[in-house]
């Protein structure tokens, strides 16, 4: 296949929101939750102590700007109390008192920043990415971009082809709806966009702000696992058909697996209060059987090598530490331990979806790799979609 990797760059989101601020801020808005005396401990099993947000917790957490009692709720109130023969003093009191209630914000309240933030991080991480390559943004022949968060039409693919600027004949690929599997996905696709022509250069460009999902009013158990695990994350990759002295990492085979009748698992749903992600208990056995599809894959391309193979890197996104550990434990025989060492770190601050992989590359390069590692990277999404990527270091 021989697609070359430049050195990723990510942009962590620089709001530092600490697990006690959330706790916090939870244990005031329900106090009466059923949940509540176990809170602490669900947050500690995370192992998250920080993340980081493009916005700060005030904003996600903040009502609406507008009144409480909205029209035409106002109006309907209204006729409701008059048909009960309240006076009209009365009917103004009441009016009065449910507009002063604080509202949840609306779509474009939690929207419309986290937009402006995506453009502004995705574009910081696309420069960066191309002065690690050693390239221009002129150089760029595709983009290909990822934001499930934030959607927008035009989206994060023409806001970065004016911003950077890019050419105007570059190929733009956005991909919002990849959502956990941006990262190994967008890697596959621009393989194959380099076997076709080996002069290509292509852009890769994820933002998401996972923070948007923060729903201050849910208080449902899952919902306050979505609190305690995302981050807000850009990453950026520039992939070539031809080595480089700026090349790290060479793809050799990429893999993809869905498991149909699996969408209701993990979605996002958009209401009058925004975007809310909604998960099902079901959904970690459904991401441990593209695990072991993944496993039979490698099996099947490596049975002919003569020995025992096993990569030396395994950078896996399946969605939460639950899952590495399953990873963990069915790993095929003789492999060594630590592989997941990458993967575990970055979980520690939180779960950065579609960025979440390149993340992980990042943080596996800065530590420095012996050239000639093998390196598979994996992430699930919902879907339930995977993707792997093998490569070898250079």
């Amino acid at each position: 296949m021989g697609a070359y990797l430049c050195p990723p760059v990510v942009v962590q989101g620089e709001h530092v929101v600490k697990t006690g601020q959330i706790l916090a801020e939870v244990r005031d808005r329900h106090p009466r939750a059923p949940w509540l005396p176990r809170m602490d401990g669900i947050a500690a099993s995370t192992g998250i102590t920080s993340r980081g947000w493009m916005l700060p917790l005030e904003s996600a957490a903040a009502p609406s700007g507008g009144r409480g009692l909205r029209t035409p709720g106002a109006g309907a109130a209204r006729e409701a109390l008059t048909r009960g023969g309240f006076s009209d003093e009365a009917v103004n009191r009441a009016i009065a008192v449910l507009e002063a209630i604080p509202a949840p914000q609306t779509v474009q309240e939690r929207t419309a920043p986290a937009w402006a933030a995506v453009q502004s991080y995705g574009e910081r991480a696309a420069r960066r990415a191309l002065r690690a390559a050693g390239l221009d943004a002129a150089d760029v022949d595709c983009l290909i971009t990822s934001h499930s968060t934030t959607p927008a039409l035009p989206g994060l693919d023409l806001s970065l082809l004016n911003r950077l600027p890019l050419r105007s004949d570059v190929l733009l690929l956005p991909a919002t709806q990849w959502a956990c599997i941006a990262g190994t996905r967008s890697l596959a696709l621009a393989a194959d966009l380099v076997a076709t022509d080996p002069d290509r250069v292509v852009l890769v460009v994820i933002a998401e702000a996972l923070s948007t999902t923060y729903q201050p009013a849910d208080d449902t158990l899952e919902s306050l696992i979505v609190r305690l695990l995302f981050a807000d994350t850009a990453v950026a990759v520039v992939v070539t058909g031809r080595p480089g002295p700026e090349s790290v990492l060479r793809v050799d085979a990429v893999w993809h697996h869905t498991l149909p009748g699996t969408m209701d698992l993990h979605r996002l749903e958009t209401r009058a209060d925004g975007t809310h992600f909604v998960m099902d208990r079901r959904g970690p056995r459904a991401v441990q059987e593209t695990v072991a599809a993944m496993w039979k894959w490698l099996r099947v391309r490596h049975r002919d090598d003569g020995q025992p193979w096993h990569p030396d890197l395994l950078l896996a996104h399946p969605g939460g530490t639950r899952v590495l550990e399953y990873m963990e434990q069915t790993m095929p025989e003789g492999w060594p331990t630590g592989l997941l060492a990458y993967s575990r770190d970055s979980y520690t601050t939180g779960n950065r979806g579609g960025a979440a992989v390149l993340d992980i590359l990042c943080r596996a390069h800065e530590a420095g790799q012996k050239s000639g590692s093998r390196t598979v990277l994996y992430a699930a999404a919902p879907g339930l979609t995977a993707t792997a990527v093998e490569g070898e270091w250079l």
